[in-house]
C-alpha cells in the first residue's frame, strides 16, 4: 500500500522545497515532516504568535482604564425595535 499523498498547489512552496532538497540532499517529503513538526513544536512552546494575540494583548492591558459597567452592547445606536437611530 502507497503513502497518503499530500498536494499543495504552490510554486513558492515547490520552489523552497526542491531548493532545500538540493541543498540538504533529504527527500521532499522528510523536509515537510521537520518543517510541519518544527512549527507544531514552536506552537506548543508559545515562540510563533498570531497576529491577533498581540490585539488580545493591547486589549488586555488596557482593561484596567474601562470605567465599570461599560458594555459593547450600542443600545444608544437603536430604537426600542432594534433598528438604527
Amino acid at each position: 500500500m502507497s503513502e497518503p499523498q499530500l498536494s499543495i498547489r504552490s510554486s513558492k512552496a515547490r520552489d523552497l522545497a526542491h531548493a532545500l532538497a538540493r541543498r540538504t540532499g533529504q527527500p521532499i517529503n522528510k523536509l515537510i515532516e521537520q518543517a510541519l513538526e518544527r512549527y507544531e513544536q514552536e506552537l506548543q512552546d508559545g515562540r510563533v504568535r498570531y497576529p491577533m494575540d498581540a490585539v488580545w494583548d493591547m486589549a488586555a492591558e488596557d482593561r484596567p482604564n474601562i470605567p465599570p459597567g461599560t458594555t459593547s452592547a450600542h443600545d444608544d445606536f437603536y430604537d426600542e425595535n432594534g433598528l438604527p437611530i
